[in-house]
């Protein structure tokens, strides 16, 4: 009679719990919902004023290590004693594939020995797959893994993490048993970047949103302001400053508009005072970072979201955000920019309405448009919906990535018989 293999996977991300980062959260609730019995394994705690209560069971058990530590010392004493030659393979060939890059060799060297604890740890458990988010340091993190260990490992490229540099990105192709594209755009940087040996090893996989989370809202009352949403980290990539230039043209034409901004980061404070500049604030809100089911009930009472992404001069630049999915999920028309993976959620002119990035009056035409037809909202919003349900659904995307992974397992379970 053939044994029944439990599926016993790792998670590893570069920080945990970070508000910004809940695709992964739910990714991992959802494998569990299937049968996985996930590990996580954060590169770095993540302290944050706000966070998702369904991150709190997770933080319980997170395997969190510090840089260095006695028991982080003698991981590494137990694979140079017990495969010395394996180790120091492992040790070259991370070292010397991420010299040249500062942040990619930095990163190496903190993460390298936390990632030979994690291996050891990983053993004593039983682990039988490693799924790493993101193809920078936790690809490398999984990668010095499964070369200590043999344990099959697979990782999701997500925005930045691939976009800036791909240092690596063919040996970690190679090495994992599948990776994982979050959009056709990337799957075709990565196989640019690795040659057409790995479009086979390269899955479409969207991130998604749980449908039944976000549900449809009660039809919009088109009377009053235009009441617009913006759920983004306050980082340069994201655009704001754009879209406060937007709002204060559409304040030049009369439009009626109140426009609330969702979230943290480092050019706050300086949006803020380009909002004072443009005596808008009365008319802009920032609320700071709220947990999921606030930020739902927002959106519940938005009629437009806004995301005005621009890419940065070394390379940052979006995947595919699932703020836009969360908007649509909702019933939103959305207003973004034509970047990198977006136009493969919003299709312009159908789902919502696409600009050129940094392109202030195209903000605001499309912003005043949404305001004189609050039927093409409608419209537009259900066709947002429809999409997210059909392609764009956290169910469907983590049983795609669940059928991978078992199918590695089962085939490594059958490789030692």
């Amino acid at each position: 009679m053939m044994r029944n293999h439990p599926t016993k996977v790792a998670y590893i991300m570069s920080r945990f719990p970070k508000i910004t980062e809940t695709f992964i959260l739910f990714e991992m609730i959802e494998q569990e919902r299937n049968g996985m019995l996930i590990e996580l394994y954060p590169l770095l705690r993540e302290h944050q004023p706000v966070s998702h209560p369904e991150a709190e069971k997770y933080l319980e058990r997170a395997h969190f290590h510090p840089f260095a530590s006695f028991s982080i010392l003698r991981a590494n004493w137990h694979y140079m004693r017990r495969q010395p030659k394996t180790y120091f393979k492992m040790l070259a060939e991370v070292l010397g594939g991420t010299f040249g890059s500062f942040n990619f060799f930095a990163g190496a060297l903190g993460v390298l020995p936390k990632s030979v604890r994690f291996a050891y740890e990983m053993e004593k458990q039983g682990i039988t797959h490693v799924h790493a988010h993101f193809c920078n340091h936790p690809a490398v993190a999984a990668l010095i893994i499964h070369r200590l260990t043999g344990i099959n490992f697979s990782f999701t490229a997500h925005g930045t993490d691939l976009h800036v540099e791909r240092r690596m990105l063919d040996k970690k192709v190679r090495a994992a048993v599948f990776a994982v594209a979050i959009s056709s755009y990337n799957m075709e940087m990565m196989v640019e970047e690795c040659g057409e040996w790995a479009r086979d090893k390269i899955h479409l996989i969207h991130c998604g949103i749980d449908p039944d989370v976000f549900m449809p809202r009660s039809e919009e009352n088109s009377a009053g302001p235009l009441k617009i949403i913006c759920v983004a980290s306050f980082e340069k990539v994201k655009g704001h400053e754009y879209l406060v230039e937007a709002c204060r043209l559409l304040q030049e034409r009369s439009v009626d508009f109140i426009c609330h901004l969702i979230g943290e980061g480092p050019v706050r404070s300086r949006v803020e005072k380009q909002i004072s500049a443009a005596g808008l604030g009365d008319k802009i809100i920032l609320h700071g970072s709220r947990p999921r089911l606030e930020v739902m009930k927002m959106l519940r009472h938005a009629e437009v979201m806004v995301l005005p992404s621009v890419p940065m001069p070394r390379g940052d630049r979006e995947g595919i955000p699932v703020a836009l999915m969360e908007a649509m999920a909702v019933g939103l028309p959305v207003v973004s920019s034509r970047l990198s993976g977006i136009p493969e959620l919003v299709e312009s002119g159908r789902t919502g309405i696409l600009v050129p990035p940094r392109d202030v009056k195209g903000l605001a035409n499309a912003l005043q448009q949404l305001y004189e037809e609050p039927n093409l909202r409608h419209c537009m919003g259900k066709a947002g919906r429809e999409k997210v349900l059909n392609e764009f659904n956290l169910k469907k995307s983590a049983a795609l990535l669940a059928d991978l992974i078992k199918r590695a397992n089962t085939q490594a379970v059958n490789g030692f018989r």
